[in-house]
């Protein structure tokens, strides 16, 4: 199902969107933390999670349905291990003063409650989108073609890319988390600007949205 996009008020201002897990809250540590709870451990070989997660007693490798199963737990609970990066809540604060700053993160609606809550708890309290469509399509439709300065942040390749190919006018930045897994993350390419840290990242927007 499509998200309601027009409940998300937009100002005259140039647009930032951002996603959340490992971006904005940490994703890869806490779900480790969580695997480990319950008898599994994540073995980074591949940038993925299907296949590379095992039983701790025997090495064996999950089948891909209990993968899907634990991340859907994983979100259900998420208040209970979810933080946030240390430099991201006032990396967004200084940028929600030149711009209109949407999260829009990647997750079945029916946990949007949640992750709300997760982030109003930490003060984040920006206008959020959940999702578990392409990216490109939404982020073209919230802008609905303005003649605005655009940004979209970003730590998977796939969705700046399919942003890039809805918005070409927009400014892709790519925020992965430092977590071993991410060493096996594909090259975003030469149209994507990769940052190290929040601090670069709001730098590159800043200078963006400014003109």
């Amino acid at each position: 199902m499509d998200p309601d996009l027009g409940t998300i008020p937009l100002t005259g201002r140039p647009l930032v969107v951002c996603d959340v897990d490992d971006v904005v809250l940490e994703f890869v540590t806490p779900f480790g933390a969580f695997l480990e709870s319950r008898g599994h451990r994540l073995i980074p070989r591949s940038f993925r999670l299907h296949g590379n997660i095992v039983n701790v007693e025997d090495e064996t490798v999950l089948e891909a349905d209990v993968v899907t199963s634990l991340i859907e737990t994983f979100f259900a609970v998420q208040e209970e291990w979810q933080t946030p990066f240390a430099e991201a809540a006032e990396a967004l604060e200084a940028i929600s003063i030149e711009a209109d700053l949407v999260f829009l993160t990647a997750m079945p609606p029916k946990h949007a409650a949640a992750r709300r809550r997760l982030l109003d708890r930490f003060g984040l309290h920006y206008p959020m989108i959940a999702a578990d469509q392409a990216k490109g399509p939404l982020v073209n439709r919230l802008h609905g073609g303005r003649s605005l300065p655009l940004a979209f942040i970003d730590d998977m390749v796939s969705n700046l890319h399919s942003v890039g190919e809805h918005v070409p006018e927009c400014l892709l930045v790519h925020l992965p988390p430092p977590v071993e897994i991410h060493k096996f993350a594909p090259a975003a390419g030469d149209h994507v600007r990769k940052a190290q840290g929040w601090t670069e990242a709001r730098a590159l927007i800043g200078a963006h949205i400014t003109g």
